[in-house]
């Protein structure tokens, strides 16, 4: 059995574990609310553009843009894994890389070559079962809010891969955010943009009045192409900072109580042996007072 000072350290030490875990409840119960409004916000433009871009691809046709149509080969899938800077988020970031994991071993099951795009430190778990397939490793620790500029950088140099020939398709991975206890691990496909059968009638039928665009169709969607991979992957990260803190503050909650328990535990603990070390005192005063 532990000693009294032994348990004593330890009780301090739980206790001063559970005002931590505490405090990080706290702050990130504090930043849910304004990273959820922002994620939520983001929601209609995002999929609202996918339905133009959709529309414009069906008059026009695939072939007027490399990022529609794309390379015409399927041979390397660059996947673009979005994770935190920081851990303890509970499986957030376990998610995320089990379901890029997951989509590279199909991939190489089917004899494609994976490579991947790192944008998070917390990806960075990928390197022990990918050392080689690592193609890029982008930090985004000076990212203290999600912002346009830092998704734009991020499509804008995955388009000049692209365009170079380092790839022929590229896949998303992110949290989108349901609630703060649950955060789904998504997969999407943004080079070449993926177009839905059903999403162009869906725009076309919407009851809205027939466009007219200028200059052209084709200026436009050239034009918007790139600015839907922009948007596609500022959604990702708008996304990941509402999931982010939402299973933080869902893991800290847990640790939390966790921790509450232990005390209650180690103090019976603690209780038990003192009581006995008590009685062992009282009987040894005893047995001394009765040899005299």
């Amino acid at each position: 059995m532990a000693s009294l000072k032994a348990l004593k350290i330890r009780i301090g030490s739980v206790k001063s574990t559970q005002k931590i875990t505490k405090a990080m409840k706290m702050v990130a119960a504090a930043k849910l609310r304004r990273a959820q409004e922002a994620a939520v916000a983001g929601r209609p433009y995002a999929e609202r553009l996918e339905a133009v871009v959709a529309s414009l691809a069906r008059n026009v046709g695939v072939g007027a843009s490399p990022l529609m149509a794309g390379t015409g080969k399927d041979q390397v899938h660059m996947l673009v894994v979005a994770t935190s800077e920081r851990g303890l988020a509970g499986a957030f970031n376990t998610n995320i890389v089990r379901a890029a994991r997951r989509k590279a071993e199909e991939l190489e099951a089917a004899g494609k070559t994976v490579v991947f795009y790192l944008a998070g430190k917390k990806g960075r778990v990928l390197r022990r079962f990918y050392p080689k397939g690592i193609a890029v490793d982008r930090d985004l620790s000076e990212m203290k809010v999600a912002g346009f500029d830092h998704a734009k950088a991020i499509a804008d140099d995955l388009i000049a891969r692209f365009e170079a020939g380092e790839f022929d398709v590229a896949h998303l991975f992110y949290a989108r955010f349901q609630s703060a206890l649950v955060q789904e691990p998504v997969a999407q496909q943004i080079i070449p943009v993926a177009i839905p059968a059903s999403a162009a009638p869906k725009l076309a039928n919407s009851g809205d009045a027939t466009v007219a665009y200028e200059p052209s169709e084709e200026a436009i969607l050239a034009d918007l192409l790139p600015r839907n991979v922009a948007i596609q992957i500022f959604r990702a990260l708008l996304e990941n900072a509402a999931s982010e803190q939402g299973s933080r503050m869902t893991a800290m909650d847990n640790a939390t109580r966790n921790a509450g328990d232990m005390i209650k535990r180690l103090s019976i603990q603690y209780n038990r042996a003192r009581q006995a070390a008590i009685t062992t005192e009282l009987v040894e005063i005893i047995s001394g007072a009765e040899a005299l």
